[in-house]
This record gives structure tokens, C-alpha cells and sequence, in this order.
């Protein structure tokens, strides 16, 4: 059984690209027992690697597919902590799981909502994308930026079940989507109410909504507040977001 766990990993490992460590993973040594394997998705407009690290149990059965990812909006940065506790943590059983905390590298680094280009990432995916200014710049054209191109490329090859992307400050979980029932489940496990997020009628170039036009599964914006707790999001956030997907933490079991 946990070779045949072996095996799956490291057939995922070639397919997407992530390094995989045999046995214990020699992430542990940098404390970082939970990972599986990582992989670079893409570059920011500046150089800055996007990470998404991987988490949980791929080979085991049943295990949804599951990708999380904040910081798309580099001035929204506190739910990137939901995911590093996530990555930092004891492993994650029960779910494969990817986690990128930081999609807009640059935009964090400067503290602005936009990518270097001064570009909105969730104005940009081609789905109504329109040539929108202001607070909500897209791009001279959709997918025009690297970081956009890159999360286009990495979802399309994980084609995860599920996605929440992670904002702020709205504080709610969009139920206004192509499966409510998932998203009432979502609203409920992290203690959020329920909202609809229409953008006041159509909601532009986001990667939600292009990625649930696109692919069986589904996409949901997750809204915390302006100023959410450390201990929200370091401590009960996680825990919360592993009960959605009936996951767990344990430890992995590797053949010596």
C-alpha cells in the first residue's frame, strides 16, 4: 500500500512538474513537514517566483483535489497566513492539496492591489473580460499578465475539484456561484456569511469565473474582513478549511 503510494507521487511528481521527496520529505528539515512537493508556476511581471506548494495525500482514494490561493491582490494579505500554517504545520491527510500563498508577488512587495504593470489580476482572466481603468485596471488585453498566464496554466494541468481564492475585506463567501450548495458549506465551515459578489452586474475578467466557465470544478472567493485576528487565521482558519473537504492532520507513513 505505501509503495503503491510511493509510485503515485512520483508519477504526479513527472506529469506536473513538482519535486517530490522519496521518503521522509527533506522539506522537514526546514520545518516544513507538511510538503510533498513544490513547484514554480510562473513568474511575476518583476522576476518573483509564484510557488504553489504541495500538500496531502494524492495517491490516496477518494481524495479530492483541492488548490487554495491568496495574495492576488497584494494589499490582501492576510489569508496567505491560512495557507502557510497550512504548508508550516503537521502533514495534511485525507485531500490533495495545493497552496499558494503569494500570487502577486509584486504587489505585495509594494503593498498595492495591482501587479507591477499596475494591472488588477482579477480584471485579466479571458472570461467578459472588458477594458476597465482605474481601481479595476485589466490589461491592454485579457491574460496579458505573466502571473495571470501562469494560474491559467497551472489550473488547467491540476484541474482541481475545488478552488477558494482567498480576499479581503469583504468579509463573506460568494454563494452566488455555479454550485451554492459547496459554497453554503464553505460560508458555514469558516464562519462567514453568506453574499453575493456581482461586481453591481458583471464581474469582469476574474479567475473564478473564468475558471468555472472553463473546467468542471468549482471556484469560490473567500472574503475576510480588513483586519482578521492571528489567531483566526493562523489557528482556527486552517483547521476550518480542512473541514471542508473532510480532510485532517496526522503524520505521513513512509517505508524505512
Amino acid at each position: 500500500m505505501l509503495r503503491r503510494l510511493g509510485t503515485l507521487l512520483a508519477a504526479l511528481a513527472l506529469l506536473l512538474g513538482t519535486a517530490v521527496a522519496p521518503g521522509a520529505p527533506s522539506y522537514a528539515a526546514s520545518g516544513h513537514r507538511a510538503v510533498i512537493g513544490t513547484r514554480v508556476i510562473g513568474h511575476s511581471v518583476q522576476g518573483r517566483p509564484i510557488v504553489a506548494w504541495h500538500l496531502g495525500e494524492p495517491g490516496r482514494p477518494g481524495a479530492p483535489r483541492v488548490v487554495l490561493i491568496a495574495t492576488m491582490h497584494g494589499n490582501e494579505s492576510a489569508p496567505a497566513q491560512i495557507l502557510r500554517a497550512l504548508r508550516d504545520g503537521p502533514p495534511v491527510l485525507g485531500v490533495d492539496l495545493w497552496v499558494v500563498p503569494t500570487y502577486n508577488p509584486d504587489g505585495l512587495a509594494a503593498g498595492t492591489r495591482k501587479n507591477a504593470h499596475g494591472v488588477d489580476l482579477n480584471r485579466n482572466y479571458p472570461f467578459h473580460w472588458a477594458d476597465l481603468d482605474g481601481s479595476y485596471e485589466s490589461g491592454p488585453r485579457a491574460a496579458s499578465e505573466p502571473e495571470t498566464r501562469a494560474m491559467m496554466g497551472f489550473l488547467g494541468q491540476v484541474r482541481p475539484q475545488w478552488v477558494l481564492s482567498f480576499h479581503q475585506p469583504l468579509y463573506g463567501v460568494d454563494t452566488d456561484t455555479k454550485r451554492p450548495a459547496f459554497a453554503r458549506r464553505v460560508a458555514r465551515a469558516l464562519h462567514l456569511p453568506r453574499k453575493s459578489f456581482t461586481c453591481g452586474g458583471v464581474c469582469h475578467g476574474t479567475m473564478t469565473g473564468w475558471y468555472n466557465s472553463r473546467f468542471a470544478g468549482n471556484a469560490v472567493t473567500v472574503e475576510y474582513d480588513r483586519h482578521p485576528s492571528r489567531h483566526r487565521m493562523r489557528v482556527a482558519a486552517p483547521r476550518q478549511v480542512l473541514s471542508v473537504f473532510g480532510a485532517w492532520r496526522g503524520e505521513y507513513a513512509f517505508e524505512g
